[in-house]
């Protein structure tokens, strides 16, 4: 047993850690969903569906093959809420915090893993950040599901109300895109609400809330909410931000909801420039949205939130660097400069290994999906980009799809959480280093 212990230490980097730790809460989540008590008919639900159902509670992205309102039981929703809530944290978090409550010792290896898996710049303060993290969610959900409750408390009764409140504010912030509205129409999400401002605005708060990150949370805090004594990151994140919301909502608001009233076409235009920061709900039928319309929302879902955030995705700041590499380029500046900091050099090429990464799967999954199910390939490719960049947000091809493709849809979900580097990391134990060089020589590009 020994032996095997020290085996352990000494192959498991954080990275695998992390790896290991979504794909045994899947694996758990899968195996309580399959249960007949899961189900509201308290009939065994078939593994893929129920695998399909744990990734996309685990992995916070949303899609679904069965109504979630009306195939699970009380006890498979709540199964699915934990889902939720644990992947929203991380794994890890979830793990620390346990160890923190019990009052356990927190080694190196757990605290390094830590701050792998939330983004941190420093080892330093990560068990502060944890309770950080941990008090943050608290407050935001327990928020959520108070503002939320009002209006369901009218809709649907006390008891429906106080459970409709909580797993909705649950999956807003964690950005899960899960909904219990299916009881009127099967997969409607918000649709119901897309005129209502308080329901549609608490839900865009708390997606907005979790998808900025805990890190620029705690730098906000830190500095007293002003902008010129914040960390780069934090104001790449939030500029970056301000910009991805703001320029679809106008693209929506002139080409996509023209035909709607003025409330309800601002409402549904600025929800759908928020939700696809990873958080799946929808106010309109994506299905029947333009070419356009659905190019600019792959975009977006692919983007994603920002590091260290419940949100999946490229994340903001890589699109950032990329953006800002490619202007220094045009520019042909010698250095990437933005806020009056240089960027490293290593960090430009993490950020285009990434968006290769996640253009190149994006494109061979969404050619195999089109292929084996026949559909068109930019359906696919929006319900590919959902899964990867864990959003949630589908056309309404997601339940009819195969086992091929379901199986892929669950493996880029998987991929889309944990992230591209982590998985890079995750085959390497140890950062190699090496003075040989080779000599240089210029290759054209043009």
């Amino acid at each position: 047993m020994r032996k095997i212990r020290i085996w352990i230490q000494d192959t498991m980097n954080s990275f695998r850690s992390i790896l290991l730790g979504f794909f045994l809460l899947i694996m758990a989540g899968a195996a309580l969903l399959s249960l007949p008590a899961a189900s509201a008919s308290h009939e065994a639900t078939p593994f893929l569906d129920a695998l399909f159902t744990s990734a996309s509670a685990s992995c916070v992205t949303g899609l679904v093959v069965q109504n979630t309102a009306t195939h699970w039981s009380s006890f498979g929703k709540c199964v699915i809420l934990l889902l939720i809530q644990a992947g929203g944290l991380g794994i890890i978090t979830v793990a620390v915090a346990t160890l923190i409550v019990t009052g356990k010792r927190i080694g190196i290896l757990q605290r390094t893993t830590m701050m792998d898996a939330v983004s941190a710049p420093t080892l330093g303060g990560i068990i502060r950040f944890t309770l950080f993290i941990l008090k943050v969610t608290l407050i935001a959900e327990t928020l959520g599901a108070l503002l939320l409750f009002p209006s369901f408390y009218r809709d649907f009764g006390f008891s429906r109300a106080f459970m409709f409140s909580v797993f909705h504010s649950v999956s807003a912030f964690c950005n899960a895109g899960f909904d219990l509205l299916g009881i009127r129409e099967a997969y409607s999400s918000l649709t119901a609400y897309a005129s209502d401002p308080f329901v549609t605005g608490v839900i865009m708060t708390l997606i907005v809330t979790g998808g900025i990150g805990f890190l620029t949370w705690q730098d906000l805090f830190r500095s007293g909410f002003r902008f010129q004594r914040l960390r780069l990151q934090t104001k790449i994140i939030l500029a970056s931000t301000a910009v991805l919301l703001l320029v679809p909502a106008v693209y929506f608001f002139l080409f996509e909801f023209a035909d709607h009233p003025m409330k309800e076409r601002v409402l549904m235009s600025l929800f759908a420039s928020v939700t696809p920061r990873t958080a799946g709900f929808n106010t309109c039928d994506y299905g029947t949205m333009s070419e356009s319309g659905k190019l600019i929302t792959i975009l977006l879902m692919l983007i994603g939130g920002a590091p260290g955030s419940t949100a999946g995705g490229i994340k903001v700041t890589t699109v950032f660097l990329l953006a800002a590499a490619s202007s220094a380029c045009m520019r042909r500046a010698d250095d990437v400069n933005c806020f009056g900091r240089r960027i490293e050099a290593d960090q430009i090429r993490n950020a285009f290994t990434i968006l290769i990464l996640y253009g190149f799967l994006l494109l061979t999954g969404a050619i195999f999906v089109s292929d084996i199910e026949g559909l068109p390939i930019l359906s696919c490719l929006f319900e590919c980009a959902s899964a990867l960049g864990t959003v949630g947000l589908t056309t309404g091809i997601t339940p009819a799809l195969g086992s091929a493709s379901r199986v892929l849809l669950i493996a880029f979900m998987f991929f889309g959480r944990v992230g591209a580097l982590t998985f890079a990391y995750a085959s390497v134990s140890l950062h190699k280093y090496t003075n040989k060089r080779y000599p240089a020589e210029r290759v054209a590009v043009s």
